[in-house]
């Protein structure tokens, strides 16, 4: 089915497509809010056999993205093994298992974070904040992210 002639008809069924109510559709659309025309609206024929084409299109899409990039690399690999290229081999296979999401990169940072706590954003923190805030402190303290705060009045004293 082609585009819709009613460019609104069109704007409503592919705001349906991507998962809107009827009633928001209807807003995005172009139309003065209102349930009962919108609902009015979807059961017109036309329009739900675009919203099904629509979404047909984008299950599709996403099924060949998967499935059409698994086969790729597998060839990739199997032409890569017959042409005796181990490295393009192994890189085949590396982008099968992220394709699947198997290939997990962990990484370790280092280096220091500064963190400044003011009266102004403590103010600003909820009750629950604030009780999660203090009971996270030793382990700020432990990894030396925030200091004594008895030794800073001692020293600034």
């Amino acid at each position: 089915m082609p585009v819709l002639p009613n460019p609104r008809h069109e704007a409503f069924a592919q705001a349906l497509a991507k998962g809107k109510t009827a009633t928001e559709a209807y807003a995005d659309a172009g139309y003065k809010p209102n349930r009962s025309h919108a609902s009015r609206l979807v059961a017109k024929g036309n329009i739900a056999a675009r919203v099904a084409e629509l979404q047909q299109k984008v299950a599709k899409k996403v099924e060949v993205t998967v499935e059409s990039l698994a086969g790729e690399l597998e060839e990739a690999r199997a032409i890569a093994l017959q042409e005796k290229q181990s490295s393009a081999a192994v890189q085949a296979t590396m982008g099968k298992a992220k394709l699947f999401g198997l290939g997990v990169e962990n990484r370790r940072l280092s280096g220091s974070v500064q963190v400044t706590i003011t009266a102004e954003k403590l103010d600003s923190l909820s009750d629950d904040e604030l009780a999660l805030l203090e009971r996270a402190y030793p382990v700020l303290r432990k990894l030396g992210l925030v200091g004594d705060p008895a030794a800073e009045g001692e020293a600034g004293g």
